[in-house]
Parts: C-alpha cells; sequence; structure tokens
C-alpha cells in the first residue's frame, strides 16, 4: 500500500489516537456543534474508525478527500463520496483504496477494472459486472475470480470453463451445467467433480458412473442407473455398493 499517515497525532493513555484541534480547519465549525469529536468522531486521527464515524455524521465532506494523501482516508471517502466523484480514483496507487472504489463505482466504469493488478479488486469486479460481460474474466489467472465468474455465468455459457485448470472451479461448473451437458465432465480426474455429475444426472447418465473409481460416485450412480444396469455391481468391491444394489433389486419392480 502507498501513501502515508496524517500528521500531528498523538495517543491518549488508553491509546486511542487523538488529532490536534488546533491545527484543523474543523475547530471552530464542526467541533462546537459535535460534527466532530476528539479521539471518537474525527477526520484528522490516524484511526480508521474515527474516520469513517466523521464521515457518517458529515458525508458532505467526503468528496473533498478523495485526493487525500492518507491511503485510509481516501478509502472510507469513497464509502461516503457521491458515486460520479468516486470513478476518479479508479486507478489509485493503493489496492485498499481501489477495492472500495469497485464496491462503489457504475457497472460501465468496472470495465477499467477488469486487470486490476490486485485479486480482490477483480473478485469484485466478477461479483457485480453484468452477465453479459463476465466472460472478460473467465480466463483470469486466479482461480478465486474464476469461481465467482462460474457461480455467476448464464448456465447456457458455462462451456468455455469445463476444461478450468483449477477443481474448484470445475465443480461449480458441474453444478450448473444444464442436465443435458453434464456428460462433458463425467470423466473428470477429480472425484469431486464426478460427485456433482453423479448427484444431478439423469439414469442414463449415471449408468456410465457405475463403473467410477470413486466409492460415493458409484453409490450415488447405482441408486439411480436403471435397474437392469446395476447387477454387476453385486460383485463391487464395497459392502456399500454390493448392499445398495441389492436392496434396490429386491424391492424396486422390474422395470419394462
Amino acid at each position: 500500500m502507498s501513501g502515508r499517515v496524517a500528521d500531528h497525532t498523538v495517543e491518549d493513555a488508553d491509546r486511542t489516537p487523538r488529532a490536534d484541534c488546533s491545527r484543523c480547519a474543523y475547530h471552530a465549525t464542526l467541533l462546537p456543534g459535535g460534527g466532530c469529536v476528539p479521539g471518537d468522531r474525527c477526520v484528522m486521527a490516524t484511526s480508521g474508525r474515527q474516520i469513517d464515524r466523521f464521515f457518517q455524521r458529515n458525508p458532505q465532506l467526503a468528496e473533498r478527500y478523495l485526493a487525500d494523501a492518507f491511503w485510509e482516508r481516501r478509502a472510507i471517502a469513497v464509502r461516503y463520496a457521491p458515486r460520479q466523484a468516486v470513478a476518479r480514483l479508479l486507478h489509485d496507487a493503493d489496492e485498499i483504496v481501489r477495492r472500495a472504489v469497485a464496491y462503489r463505482v457504475a457497472e460501465d466504469s468496472l470495465l477499467h477494472l477488469v486487470d486490476d493488478p490486485d485479486r480482490e479488486v477483480r473478485i469484485t469486479v466478477a461479483d457485480r459486472l453484468p452477465p453479459e460481460k463476465l466472460e472478460l474474466l473467465a480466463t483470469d489467472a486466479d482461480y478465486g475470480v474464476r469461481c465467482y465468474v462460474a457461480r455467476r455465468l448464464p448456465a447456457g455459457r458455462l462451456f468455455r470453463m469445463i476444461g478450468d485448470p483449477d477443481r474448484q472451479v470445475r465443480k461449480l461448473v458441474a453444478e450448473r451445467l444444464p442436465p443435458e451437458s453434464l456428460l462433458l465432465l463425467a470423466t473428470d480426474p477429480e472425484p469431486e467433480v464426478r460427485r456433482v455429475v453423479a448427484q444431478r444426472c439423469d439414469a442414463e447418465l449415471a449408468a456410465l458412473l457405475l463403473a467410477d473409481e470413486d466409492l460415493l460416485v458409484r453409490l450415488t450412480a447405482a441408486a439411480k442407473a436403471p435397474l437392469a444396469r446395476i447387477t454387476s455391481l453385486l460383485r463391487d468391491t464395497e459392502g456399500d455398493v454390493r448392499e445398495l444394489v441389492a436392496a434396490r433389486l429386491r424391492d424396486e419392480p422390474p422395470q419394462r
């Protein structure tokens, strides 16, 4: 992070930051009426809580601090300043400031932050971009960003993420793909992804998963696949699978 802390701040005996009111422009204006309170509601103290309380009480003053030298003062001012004014900090030197900006700016301004070097900024962008523009982040270098994309991208446009290098992203894709497209992930190298496929698929696809090496995939598939396809699992290496298959063959009427 860049920037410097405010000058002329000391700490009370209880270590509460307190600015020098005698050197503050609000000494004669806000202070007498309680618009600011030393050690509690103060824009010049090096305390995020005091600065935030100041802007809660005086939001009309936030815009003038968007160019302040102290990064935390700028970041907090972003929360209270008019949205159109906040856009001027899209390329602020400090990532904390840009994170605050990403939450506030209009959606069209978010496009300027798609390539931001900070992952948290890009995650916020992925959380706020309109769905039709989310694919701009579908190949982001950070898996956390891509997870947000996988959660929000329209289900019919998730195909490009089926081959994502990260297991968690593919798992999210499997949870949202149209059922008729789940076959595309039926042979995923990660059992966690195949388990999601088994949970969501129809009986015909379940039959293709009966030989899966993962116990939970086979169990789920055995509970859904057509009776005629599960008899081979009576010799499965796992007792849970054999018991489930035997119970289905015993209790369910033959399918015609």
